[in-house]
């Protein structure tokens, strides 16, 4: 008895960290794959996704590569609030990225139970290292992979050694028998794994290890890895707590789709079996590990093809059920972005676009109608500011990620001059100043007034490089016919026509103005370098 519980102890502790090893692998391949490519994936995303058939393709392509459903979704949030592909396009990305997962299980049975690549996998794990240790840049990146890819199938090999001999305490009697009652409460317990490992593809590899051991049955793994896809879905709803608009409704539409696919998966179990048992006899219980991944990829590619025709439908219903709130200047910040620094950057782009837009339509109407300038919540988008400052914050990159750097330099200084904007457009008795008692800046206003009209339809289509040519031309022009006011006032001083604090005033208001055109155009300077 004391020998069986030893054994027993023996094979969970072996189970359980080769499972661990299994998942180390995972993030470590994963983190360097995503270092390696990443950027491309991101590019590839942002570039092919003209229609959700693309995206899927694209979207399945990037998970394979990066074998991370979960920065590929990312990705497709980022650039939905950056306004860079619709949100119905980036469904498609969604709905190929469940594709994508399975890749993994086609390496665990190909390489890891075919080829065993466990055995020789160790020297790889070593060269892996020494890369990483000693070599630069992408070539120690690369060894950081090449050390995950190995790690994994150490992991398998553990698992499997394990559970070689699980079944004398394990056979698919003690789990629930297949009925649709039993297969729901596997179903569940395929939940559960997810939850607790925070990782489908971990649990697929158990599943099919356990599978290979003998301690489940065909039918019993297959609605367990169901219930594995469904699993994903919960953390992923987790994550958006809190997050904005367009992450919610992506973790909402990836539970549907999902919901959708296993109720699909489990309704094509038993026509799966019966199809391989007459046209392939014996096959099954032979190869019952390639099985399940066959069945895997199958009832998602079958899934992806029903939804595909729908995705305009899906969409409107998703939006319908996850409706947006009044004008959120914040709308595109989702703390789940940082995890994407590249992304994260795109997302506040449409932010501080729709804040400048507004900054520049506060300042026309002091300009020019300062009795219609509370048409902007001026509270509302100091806060929104405060809260773009703090998400651009939370953006960490080093200098060697030379575009993303320049690009969070450019923002840093966009986001600078904008609060510094803000804080002229609160001195509204100066402007009041220009406009009420210096009638020879009728004309300059009003000219002030067109061009900056021309400078927010510059910003909306994005035109950056006509915005700071509009900016820059007005700057000049500004202070060219500012300065012979300026040399007015100090000549009427002289003259006795104007008291001396009557003169400050209106200076102190000259500068205002030019201060103001000032900033608008060193933000225009930094956001050509978006």
């Amino acid at each position: 008895m004391p020998e069986q519980s030893f054994n027993l102890y023996f094979t969970l502790t072996q189970t359980i960290g080769g499972l661990g090893v299994f998942l180390l692998g995972m993030i470590v391949m994963t983190q360097a794959l995503h270092a390696l490519a990443g950027g491309t994936m991101r590019n590839a995303l942002m570039k092919f996704t003209r229609s959700p058939l693309s995206g899927a393709i694209v979207g399945t392509t990037s998970t394979a590569i990066l074998q991370s459903s979960s920065a590929t979704t990312v990705a497709a949030v980022g650039f939905v609030g950056a306004g860079l592909i619709t949100f119905s396009q980036s469904l498609g990305i969604i709905f190929g990225a469940n594709i994508g997962t399975t890749i993994t299980g086609w390496l665990v049975v190909l390489l890891g139970f075919k080829l065993k690549l466990a055995s020789i996998i160790l020297p790889v794990i070593f060269i892996g290292v020494v890369l990483k240790l000693f070599a630069k840049d992408r070539l120690a990146t690369f060894g950081f992979a090449l050390a995950g890819f190995g790690l994994i199938f150490v992991g398998i090999s553990m698992m499997q050694q394990g559970m070689a001999g699980v079944e004398q305490w394990v056979t698919p009697e003690h789990f629930p028998s297949d009925t649709w009652l039993g297969r729901i409460q596997l179903l569940l317990l395929g939940v559960i794994i997810t939850l607790i490992t925070q990782s489908s593809s971990a649990g697929v590899a158990a599943a099919l290890t356990a599978l290979f051991a003998g301690a489940i049955n065909f039918n019993q793994a297959a609605v367990l890895v169901i219930g594995m896809d469904v699993g994903t879905t919960v953390t992923a709803l987790m994550a958006t707590i809190g997050g904005s608009i367009g992450s919610k409704r992506t973790g909402v539409s990836h539970v549907i789709y999902n919901l959708f696919t296993a109720i699909l998966a489990l309704m094509l179990l038993t026509p799966f079996t019966v199809f391989l048992s007459y046209f392939l006899p014996g096959w099954l219980s032979d190869n019952a590990e390639m099985a399940l991944v066959l069945f895997h990829t199958l009832f998602n590619t079958l899934g992806l093809c029903l939804i595909l025709p729908f995705t305009q439908q899906f969409s409107r219903f998703i939006i319908h059920i996850v409706s947006a709130p009044a004008m959120p200047y914040n709308q595109t910040l989702d703390q789940t972005l940082l995890a994407e620094p590249g992304v994260a950057l795109t997302a506040v782009i449409p932010t501080i676009k729709q804040q400048l837009i507004d900054l520049l339509k506060y300042i026309k109407a002091l300009l020019y109608d300062a009795q219609h300038k509370d048409i902007i919540d001026f509270s509302a988008m100091q806060l929104a500011l405060d809260e773009t400052h703090d998400f651009v914050d939370l953006i960490h990159l080093n200098q060697e990620s030379k575009p993303e750097w320049q690009r969070l330099l450019a923002l840093i200084h966009v986001l600078d001059h904008m609060q510094r904007l803000h804080e002229r457009c609160d001195e509204a008795p100066r402007c009041e100043i220009l406009t009420e008692k210096m009638p020879s800046l009728n004309h300059t206003l009003t000219e002030l007034c067109t061009i900056t009209d021309s400078l927010i339809e510059y910003l909306e289509n994005e035109q950056w490089a006509a915005a700071l040519k509009i900016t820059t031309n007005m700057r000049k022009r500004l202070a060219k016919q500012l300065e012979p006011i300026r040399d007015s006032l100090m000549t009427d001083i002289a003259l006795g026509r104007i008291t001396v604090p009557d003169a400050t005033q209106k200076i102190e208001a000259l500068r205002w103005l030019q201060r103001v055109f000032n900033h608008i155009n060193r933000i225009s300077f930094h956001l050509k370098a978006l």
